[in-house]
């Protein structure tokens, strides 16, 4: 047990050790309140006074929520060192948390944020007081749970920072070789003198680093067998680093250098995250000091991603989840911008659904107004074009591979390993699942809403159906009087135009009948068992019953109890015979563990998921087909009305014509012909007043049905269509 006055603690309550300090767990003395006491050991006081102090000048300034507090400073009872009393974080480190298989290939999309904004926040406190901090990597942020349940990450080790002005330089070497920035790597690492100096931009750097780590799982510049390893490489890897890239990779001995501008397909960050991140690395992983960003810029970009929200978009042909990153004050043509980067789904032809209805976003409308979204509740997209179903994209797992030979580090590798692997298929499997999902959800919006749409449809046939007959009847009774007219030698234009508006007539109600069997014929694709029903989605692909998810993740917590154990093996560094046996025993399961969740994922999830986007995308070029005709009909349909409703106004125009030429006659007694009575040219006069006043009520019914092209849609010439429902 050591102390100081106010606080003890025990040598083997080691929680971080260090060149020139040891951390360990403490209590204060009257009050029994957890802290982290860091003692310094002998090989610190070598340092000058003026090192050895500055952490402790550092701190005193230092008051922020994502910055390790300290608490007071104390010397040690018997040997007089100094000590450092600091808020105790219990959950470890971002290293910690890196190092748990389930987070081998990064971690998840909402705890990366958390780390983001943590950290610049935490570097944001730094630069307000010119202080460098020089250590940064995953080690050295510490990790605590907030009142929420939220994790919070906290700067810490201040052992290397120092106060710099925004222009001033250092020469001192400290850091962490993977972390290190490559002009600090050629002398600290390679140990070649040179008369560069260091800016504040070098904590840019290995902030890069870190937070690729933190996307990833990996570190981003990685030579063959390691950094550790190969440290020339790894020197020609960071300081040739073309611009845009923010990974490099040896994966042969001597083999050229992969580089990448974009995160792994493994990586769990979503493509709108990852589109606003690679910038940011690809700027900051910088070697030359010049180029790289200045923590102005930083510190805008990162903000400028933390203020986004996310909008869910589920494309429905293309099978893919979109995470839309916006302001809440970008309006809805800017969101149909992304949409349209992120899908190449082009803006007139992008239409949106949400909970089964369709949703149209008013070209100013603010996103913080959009319809609230989850990944399982997103806003569906759909094309008019006929596109490529993508699905997510995943790789398949690599079968496991071990020595048989008995080595407890090796075996606490494989283990690690293991675990982390089929952690990774677990997560892609209930991903699968989730897209499976959508696409049955979307597919019985997209039947509902077509639907509708076929009911408009037919709703706007009767209604031109109605129209022509009502027409055609006028222009009979017309007609008729027309010829009366002329045997009087009263008309003789008008009953040739009369004539020829009546045949015109007729041949629109034949055109309907020709395409009363195409109505019919997909009526008949809705019916039970026809092309537009979504029985084929549960008959293809896996379901939340089949549970394949849940099986894959009894196999994971099988592997990752023989990991626990394995870890508590290899630390032990010989066991005894009987549990010697029983590693052995493990072993032979932890294989047969991770081979069966590999076959499961593989014949099961991946197999039936590939079937059933291959089947998605045969049904959506089938119902493409059924929208163009749809379309087409809907458009025959409103060129028949419009052309209907220029005859009836012509002949409205005839009707209000044909009295003026009767009556005058009438009035002055003069009869055409013999055969023409007065009593003739009134009941005459009187009719045509009698179908003007029909043709008039025609007029004004068709003004007030103007209802169709809103519910179905305003269609252009091209057979576009423009959705006007509201949500």
């Amino acid at each position: 047990m050591q102390s100081t006055t106010n606080y003890l603690w025990l040598i083997s309550d080691l929680l971080g050790q260090g060149a020139t300090a040891n951390v360990y767990r403490g209590r204060h003395k009257k009050t029994g309140d957890l802290y982290a006491v860091k003692v310094f050991n002998n090989l610190s006081f070598l340092r000058p006074l003026d090192v050895q102090m500055r952490e402790f000048e550092v701190l005193k300034k230092l008051n922020h929520k994502n910055i390790v507090k300290l608490f007071a400073v104390e010397e040690e009872s018997n040997a007089r060192h100094k000590v450092l009393v600091m808020e105790y974080c219990p959950y470890g480190s971002l290293y910690t948390v890196l190092e748990e298989p389930s987070n081998a290939y990064g971690l998840p999309e909402d705890e990366f944020l958390i780390v983001l904004q943590d950290v610049v926040a935490g570097m944001n406190h730094l630069r307000e007081y010119g202080i460098v901090h020089r250590d940064i990597k995953p080690g050295n942020i510490m990790r605590v749970i907030g009142e929420d349940g939220r994790s919070v990450y906290k700067l810490t080790d201040f052992g290397a920072a120092r106060e710099l002005e925004d222009d001033e330089q250092f020469v001192s070497l400290y850091g962490t070789e993977e972390y290190l920035h490559p002009d600090m790597y050629e002398r600290a690492v390679l140990r070649k003198d040179h008369q560069k100096k260091y800016g504040a931009t070098v904590d840019l750097w290995s902030i890069g680093v870190t937070f690729y780590h933190a996307a990833t799982g990996s570190l981003p510049f990685r030579p063959y067998e390691g950094p550790r390893r190969n440290k020339e490489v790894m020197y020609k890897i960071i300081t040739e680093k073309p611009p845009g890239a923010i990974s490099g990779q040896q994966k042969f001995e001597n083999g050229k250098i992969e580089w990448s501008t974009e995160m792994p397909i493994s990586c769990s960050l979503s493509k709108g995250l990852q589109s606003l991140l690679t910038p940011v690395l690809a700027n900051i992983l910088e070697a030359d000091q010049e180029k790289c960003w200045g923590f102005d810029q930083f510190f805008a970009e990162t903000s400028d991603i933390l203020h986004r929200t996310v909008i869910y978009v589920f494309s429905l042909q293309q099978a893919t989840l979109h995470h839309v990153y916006i302001h809440t004050y970008n309006t809805a043509t800017l969101f149909q911008e992304l949409l349209f980067r992120r899908t190449n789904i082009s803006i007139p032809n992008q239409e949106l659904m949400y909970e089964g209805r369709r949703l149209v976003l008013e070209t100013n409308r603010q996103a913080q107004t959009f319809p609230r979204t989850t990944r399982d509740n997103p806003i569906m997209l759909l094309s008019r074009d006929l596109l490529t179903t993508v699905g997510l994209i995943f790789e398949d797992p690599s079968p496991p591979k071990v020595q048989p030979r008995y080595d407890l580090d090796l075996d606490a590798s494989y283990a690690k390993t293991f675990a982390g692997d089929v952690g990774h298929l677990w997560k892609t499997s209930e991903s699968l699942l989730v897209y499976q999902e959508l696409v049955r959800k979307g597919v019985r919006g997209l039947i509902e809403l077509m639907k509708e749409d076929f009911s408009d449809t037919a709703h706007k046939k009767a209604e031109v159906f109605h129209m022509c007959n009502h027409c055609n009847q006028t222009l009979e009774k017309t007609e008729q009087l027309c010829e009366v007219l002329m045997q009087g030698n009263m008309l003789s234009t008008e009953y040739d135009e009369i004539s020829d508006l009546r045949k015109k007539v007729l041949r629109l109600s034949a055109s309907l009948g020709s395409m009363d069997q195409t109505m019919q014929d997909i009526k008949n694709k809705f019916l039970p068992g026809g092309t537009l029903t979504d029985t084929w989605t549960q008959q293809v692909g896996t379901h939340p019953e089949d549970r394949n998810v849940e099986k894959i993740k009894v196999l994971l917590d099988a592997i990752t109890a023989i990991y626990q154990q394995f870890k508590k093996d290899k630390a032990e560094r010989r066991l005894p015979y009987n549990e010697e046996q029983i590693h052995k025993f493990d072993k032979q399961k932890l294989v047969y563990h991770a081979t069966k969740a590999r076959t499961l994922f593989t014949e099961e999830c991946a197999m039936k998921y590939r079937l059933f986007i291959s089947k998605s995308e045969e049904w959506m070029r089938k119902v493409h087909h059924v929208r163009k005709q749809l379309l087409s009909l809907a458009g025959q349909f409103m060129n028949m009305e419009q052309e209907v409703t220029m005859i009836i106004q012509r002949v409205y125009k005839l009707l209000e014509q044909l009295p003026q030429k009767i009556i005058p006659m009438a009035s002055s007694g003069i009869k055409p012909q013999a055969y023409l009575s007065q009593s003739t040219l009134v009941e005459m006069t009187l009719g045509m007043k009698k179908l003007k006043e029909e043709m008039e009520g025609v007029v004004k019914e068709l003004a007030e049905n103007n209802l169709f092209l809103e519910r179905f849609g305003t269609l252009t010439l091209d057979g576009g269509l423009r959705n006007v429902d509201r949500v």
